[in-house]
This record gives structure tokens, C-alpha cells and sequence, in this order.
């Protein structure tokens, strides 16, 4: 369209938008007036005078014709003009930022890569482009990647870079030019940006400055042919022995109606495999895998996809993720309101996981106690916690059949509190003192709850009584918590049919918002009826739901054989699921998942007392042990911005997991200790979402007053800069009567007047 524009107006659109129009014509304006009237009085007397084999209709339409075709004289006799400002030759500076990043080698359609167009266009001697900015500007030249930096010559640039902070390039660019006048800067980039800053914050100073960005992008919009594992979703701490359902979301292009093989594998042994099958272009598929946790300490775990035939970019074909399996034992308060057989059988369930300890507290009479598993005698012995401190040393709570008058206000707070402030995770189990009949409507901890306490039946005076035959909900089919040990969602349907029914006193129909149902039941025909496992987060725990009082069913029925496992795979991973992610009193992470050697890494640790309230005057100190096996010890500043929180850097050399163990005091007192592992490797970043990000580059140019290019169009590019940029500049007049556009209306109106003439016979 700009081609056919340029031809038919003489110039390009741009220069319509930057310049003013205006008429040039020297002659007085009454003289053209007059001349004007000479020539149209005449015309339009003599057609409404004219008879012959004319007709009205006739003579108005040659008159229009007649008028139009004086109106584009009189226009071209005024002398039509654009008015420019334009940049002062060899008066302005022009930076040229050049992506050094390892995405500029990614072959494009035809095997040619970025980078080649970079050497083509800015490398080569005699190159049009580069002659035509050197004739206009003074050139400075950069390179960037992570940071940016001048270039002085175009063998420097070796497309090593392994991440691009793009914001932080331009802003460079902007203070190293400073002080002499700038007409812009012109980025030549694929788009990406992997530096986790937000880029609408480094165009402000350029927009300030009044400092517009040409920006020219490489690469296609859209990758004709590729795979890419864009995500893993997975816990950064898992227990021992624990069974995980990874969601892995991988992408592709040009691969429809493909079934590709999805591995995972620990430095070399395989873990698992699954099979994805693509569908249209561009549609990501959400593949779940389940992987087992057996040993115990820090674990890379590599997902990757075979490479396919004829794809450009295999490098993303891998994730690397760190998870650190740890040999804990989380320390569980179940507490009973009676006794009944739940508590044994999830006794017995669990007594041979080493990494859950169940602690009991079941009330046998008024005031009476049995206390199992405890640590020491001391442990529980005035019954349910009273205090902050007592609870939140437990990682988890469980209630049992209890009626909420059992507890105090303060108590059943707490308990909210428990799950909110501390994180815990908190499981309320069914039976006749639970939920609305144990009185817990419009207590917190019916706020805290993820199912609504007022179906109709649970405030009915009736008591109630249902059978319910299990089913897991789509949801349920793949969650950690109900797979039951199997290994595909149609083994783990089958697995549920085939269980025999539990019962419940509690009818719970209705999730709240943002709840998860897992398990449903029913009449063995209707077994999406009542709720079964329910979960949501609460704050900054989770709260779960199970409002039925026998699932000790699932071991001791008849049809259940001695060797099943059910009741004991359903508790452990229950358990271990209301654990996950549970915060200890120093928590410690490192800002990003995967650091590159050389690279120094933030260390962020949280710090918080025996109730979970912020520590800001503790003594927080990290001690590095390297992959070789050098030690450093390095103190963490209190940031007072955010209550108990801490941060420090320290550098890595050569890659491998360097381990990081906090310790925390106050004063004399320990606090807490926590350990964690960096990941130290070389990244492939730059290859994932490996096509132009045009939206990014278009946004850059708009906001700051420049124009995006592509190699078919960055010809232009050094006019434009003339006519759109900044610095000093001149004003120049340019003719617009002569446009071709004007001498085809004159040639077509004098040929439509002669056509329309014969067609009536007018000639």
C-alpha cells in the first residue's frame, strides 16, 4: 500500500503525517479568485443556456465534470507544498543498538540466521543502509545482551548472550549520547526481553528526553516448524517417597495431529515417560506426569521432547527443574472429639511413613485425654493448644468429630489463624459433631472452610444419614492426593468404582468460589451428589474438607482383600498433600530457579518467631558450600520495606548446586535454620518463545515516537529518521503540484467528459 501511496502522491505516507501542507503560490489571491470566476461563470452559464439534444440531467453532469476539472487547475496554480522539519546533516547522533544474544543465530525460513542480516547490513563494507545513516548522522554503536556495552567493530559481537535485558539497553544508550543532540536510537532485535524488569519503566527517560527508538525486527512472527517444554509446574521441596503429578505444558508449531514422547529423566535414569498428542497450531497441550520421589537430597530433573524433523529450534526441546527431596518427618495435630475407629485405622495407616508423625489428641470423657505419639510428656498434656506458640508448631491440624462449643473463641481464631498467618494446612473430617452439626455455622472456622455449612439438609432438625459410593471429579482423576498409587487416570477411575461405600452424617453440597472438588458420592448410580474431599486456599495454608466418618471402610469390608493397600496409599498422600508447602520459621529461596556461572544470586530468607510474627532484629547469616567445596559465609540485611524479610548476594564460579544453609537468631536464642540449593548452569533462555516479539518491538517504537521495521522495509529508515527524529533540524519546502495524482484526474475528467458526451450522442 505504501508503494502504490508514494506513486500516486509523489512521497510516502510519513511524510504526509510529519509535514504541514500549505500553498506556495505567489500571486494575490483575488487575481486566482477572479480568474477563477472567468472561467466557471462562463462554463456553467453556457451549459444551463445549452438545448439541442441535451437534457438537463446532461448539461449538469458535463457542468460537474467541467467545475471538477477547474477546481484541479485552480489547485495546482496555488502551488501545493509540504512543509518538513528535518535533522541537520552531519549535526546529529544516531545509537545503533545490536542484539548480541544467542537468538540471533536461530536459522530463519531459507537457513539464513538474525545475525547474518546484521553482518549483511551493518558489518559489510559498501552496505546501502550504513552509507545511507553515515551520510545524515554521526553512528555510535552498541552491543547488548544482559548489559550492554559500545562496540567498536562488528567482530566483537560473537551471539553469546544467554539473556537480553532490552529496557536497560536503551536507557545505556541514552546516558552514554548524553549531552550531544540525538535524532533517536534504532534497535535491531528479535523482541525478546528475559530480564524479569518491566520494560514501560526504561521508555520513560527516552520518552522524556524526547528520544524516539526505531526499532527493526528479526526473525518471523511465527516459527513455522517447532516444539518447545514452555513450562514445568512443580514443587521446590517434596518429601521422600512421595508421589507427584507434574503438569507440563508443552507447545508447538507446524506439528498438528503429532504424537511426540515426553521424558523425564535424573541425570540419565528415566522416570517417567508420557505420551502428548498435538492438536492445532500454536495450542499448548497441559501434560500431567507422575513421578515418584525415592531418594532423599537435591534433584535436577531433566523434561525433554526428541527433536522433530524439521524443526528450526531444538534447544527448547529441554527443562531443567531443581526440586530437593528431604527426609523430614512433618508433625501432625489430629485431634479427636470421640473415640472412634478413624483414629486407628489413620494411625495404622501411617505408622509406616517415617516422614509423617501423626500426633493424637482424642478425648475420651469430660477433660479426659489420650495422648499417642507425642514427643514428650510435657506434649498436649492441658489438652488442645491454648496458645499460638503451642499450635503452630504442628505443620498440620486435623479435627475430627468435635463441637465447636468445645473450643473458646480465641481458640477456634487460632485455628483460622493457624491456616492464614502461619501457612498450615488444616483437614476437617465428617461425623456427628462436625461441620453444622457440631455448631460451627458463623464461627471463623466455617469462613475458613471451602464448602457452604447451609444446604438445607445440614440445617434440617432431622438428623441425617447418607451411603456414598465414591467417584474422583476431573480434577480428582490426576491430583496427587487421590491417585491411589496408579498410573493413569483410567486406572485411577476403575480403582474408585470398585471401592465399597463409606457413610457420612454430614450432607455438604455446595463449593465456594474458588474451591476445588477432588472426590464426590452417592447412590451408586448418582455419585456426584455430596461433596467428599474438597479443597481451597486460605491466606497463606490450605483448608480440606472430607465430611465423611468412616473411611476405615476402605480396609476392613469384606470385599477388601488383606493386601490392599487402598486406605493406606489415600491417607499417606492426603497427608502429605496437607503438608506441602507448609512454611517453616526461616524459609529461604534464591530469586531465580536457575542462576549462570559467574552470576551473582540474591538470597532471600524470611525469618518469623514461634507464633509466625515478623522478626526484623534477628541475625541472619548464610554459610555457601560451592561444588568444589569452598565455604563462604555471607550476613543478610534486613529489608525495611517488608517485616521479616532478609536479602544478600553472594557470586558463583563454575556450575553445579551450591548449598546454602541459613541460620537465624535473636539475640542469644535461635530462631530457625534452613537449607536450600541454587542451581548454577549455563541457560538456554534465549531459545524459548524463539520468534519475533513484534507486539513488543511496535510497542516501543509507538510509545516513544519512532517506526518499527522489518529487513523488507528498513530501507526507509534513515529518510525517516530525518523527517521524525530529534536534535538539530531545518526546514525544507517540498512540491506537491506536480503529483502523478493530479495529472490522472485531469486526464480522467477530460476523458469522462468526452466519454459521457459520445455515450449520449452528444458529440
Amino acid at each position: 500500500m505504501d508503494t502504490i501511496f508514494e506513486f500516486l502522491f509523489k512521497y510516502r505516507p510519513i511524510l504526509f503525517q510529519e509535514g504541514d501542507f500549505t500553498f506556495a503560490s505567489t500571486w494575490p489571491s483575488l487575481l486566482v479568485l477572479g480568474a477563477v470566476a472567468a472561467v466557471t461563470i462562463p462554463t456553467l452559464f453556457t451549459y444551463g443556456q445549452a438545448r439541442g439534444d441535451s437534457r438537463k440531467g446532461d448539461r449538469t453532469v458535463m457542468a460537474v465534470i467541467r467545475l471538477g476539472l477547474v477546481a484541479v487547475l485552480v489547485f495546482i496554480l496555488f502551488q501545493p507544498t509540504l512543509v518538513l522539519t528535518s535533522v541537520v546533516p552531519q549535526r546529529n547522533f544516531v545509537g545503533i543498538l545490536i542484539d548480541d544474544s544467542q537468538s540471533m543465530r536461530i536459522p530463519d525460513e531459507g537457513g539464513v540466521s538474525r545475525a547474518d542480516f546484521i553482518r549483511t547490513t551493518f558489518g559489510a563494507e559498501g552496505s546501502e543502509l550504513l552509507t545511507a545513516l553515515s551520510d545524515k548522522f554521526a553512528l555510535r554503536f552498541f552491543r547488548f545482551s544482559r548489559d550492554a556495552s559500545r562496540l567498536n567493530d562488528m567482530s566483537e559481537l560473537s551471539y553469546s548472550g544467554t539473556a537480553t535485558n532490552l529496557g536497560n539497553a536503551m536507557v545505556r544508550a541514552q546516558e552514554e549520547l548524553a549531552g550531544v543532540p540525538i535524532s533517536g536510537l534504532v534497535v535491531v532485535s528479535d523482541g525478546a526481553d528475559n530480564s524479569g524488569e518491566v520494560l514501560a519503566e526504561s521508555l520513560l527517560p527516552l520518552q522524556a528526553g524526547g528520544v524516539p527508538v526505531y526499532t527493526i525486527g528479526l526473525g518471523e512472527e511465527e516459527l513455522a516448524r517447532d516444539v518447545q517444554v514452555s513450562r514445568v509446574e512443580m514443587p521446590r521441596t517434596v518429601l521422600v517417597g512421595t508421589s507427584l503429578v507434574v503438569d507440563v505444558i508443552v507447545s508447538h508449531q507446524g506439528y498438528s495431529g503429532r504424537t511426540v514422547q515426553l521424558l523425564v529423566e535424573d541425570t540419565g535414569a528415566l522416570l517417567a515417560s508420557e505420551d502428548v498428542t498435538f492438536e492445532g497450531d500454536g495450542e499448548p497441550v497441559v501434560t500431567r506426569v507422575r513421578i515418584h520421589a525415592e531418594d532423599a537430597g537435591p534433584r535436577v530433573l531433566r523434561f525433554r521432547v526428541a527433536p522433530q524433523e524439521g524443526e528450526r529450534v531444538t534447544e527448547n526441546n529441554v527443562r531443567d527443574v531443581l526440586v530437593d527431596v528431604v527426609n523430614d518427618a512433618e508433625k501432625i495435630l489430629y485431634f479427636e472429639g470421640e473415640p472412634r475407629w478413624e483414629v486407628k485405622f489413620i494411625r495404622r495407616a501411617v505408622s509406616d511413613d517415617e516422614n509423617l508423625q501423626v500426633v493424637v489428641l482424642q478425648r475420651t470423657a469430660e477433660s479426659k485425654f489420650l495422648r499417642l505419639d507425642v514427643d514428650d510428656a510435657d506434649e498436649l498434656a492441658a489438652g488442645f493448644p491454648k496458645t499460638r506458640e503451642e499450635l503452630f508448631r504442628y505443620r498440620a491440624l486435623i479435627l475430627g468429630s468435635v463441637e465447636a462449643s468445645f473450643f473458646t473463641h480465641d481458640q477456634l481464631d487460632m485455628i483460622a489463624d493457624f491456616v492464614s498467618q502461619r501457612g498450615g494446612g488444616l483437614l476437617v473430617l465428617g461425623g456427628r459433631n462436625a461441620f453444622t452439626q457440631g455448631g460451627y455455622q458463623g464461627t471463623r472456622l466455617a469462613e475458613a472452610l471451602p464448602v457452604f455449612l447451609d444446604d438445607e439438609l445440614s440445617t434440617s432438625a432431622e438428623p441425617y444419614y447418607g451411603e456414598l459410593f465414591v467417584a474422583p471429579t476431573r480434577t480428582g482423576l490426576t491430583h496427587p492426593a487421590t491417585q491411589l498409587g496408579e498410573d493413569n487416570s483410567d486406572a485411577v477411575e476403575a480403582r474408585w468404582a470398585s471401592l465399597p461405600p463409606l457413610t457420612t452424617l454430614n450432607p455438604i453440597t455446595r463449593l465456594k468460589p474458588g474451591a476445588t472438588g477432588l472426590l464426590t458420592g452417592g447412590p451408586e448410580q448418582e455419585r456426584d451428589r455430596q461433596i467428599v474431599l474438597a479443597y481451597h486456599r486460605y491466606g497463606r495454608g490450605k483448608v480440606i474438607a472430607l465430611p465423611v466418618q468412616d473411611s476405615w471402610i476402605w480396609q476392613m469390608h469384606a470385599d477388601i482383600s488383606l493386601e490392599d493397600q487402598t486406605h493406606e496409599v489415600f491417607w499417606r498422600q492426603l497427608l502429605r498433600w496437607l503438608t506441602d508447602g507448609v512454611p517453616s520459621q526461616v524459609a529461604a529461596q534464591a530469586d531465580r530457579e536457575l542462576v549462570e556461572p559467574g552470576q551473582p544470586v540474591n538470597l532471600i530468607v524470611d525469618v518469623g518467631d514461634s507464633a509466625y510474627v515478623e522478626v526484623n532484629d534477628g541475625n541472619v547469616v548464610a554459610m555457601i558450600r560451592t561444588p568444589s567445596g569452598d565455604t563462604m559465609t555471607v550476613p543478610l540485611d534486613w529489608d525495611v520495606e517488608q517485616d521479616g524479610h532478609y536479602e544478600a548476594g553472594f557470586p558463583t564460579t563454575g556450575p553445579g548446586l551450591y548449598e546454602v544453609s541459613v541460620n537465624a537468631l535473636r539475640g542469644a536464642d535461635t530462631i530457625g535454620a534452613a537449607l536450600t540449593y541454587v542451581n548454577v548452569a549455563p541457560s538456554d533462555e534465549e531459545y524459548f518463545n524463539a520468534s519475533m516479539r513484534g507486539a513488543t518491538l511496535r510497542r516501543v517504537a509507538d510509545q516513544t515516537g519512532g517506526i518499527f521495521y522489518t529487513p523488507e522495509t528498513v530501507a526507509n529508515l534513515p529518510e525517516d529518521i530525518s523527517l521524525t527524529g530529534a536534535g538539530v533540524t531545518l526546514t525544507e519546502e517540498r512540491d506537491l503540484w506536480d503529483m502523478p495524482i493530479l495529472l490522472i484526474l485531469v486526464l480522467g475528467l477530460m476523458a469522462a467528459e468526452w466519454g459521457y458526451r459520445r455515450k449520449r450522442g452528444l458529440i
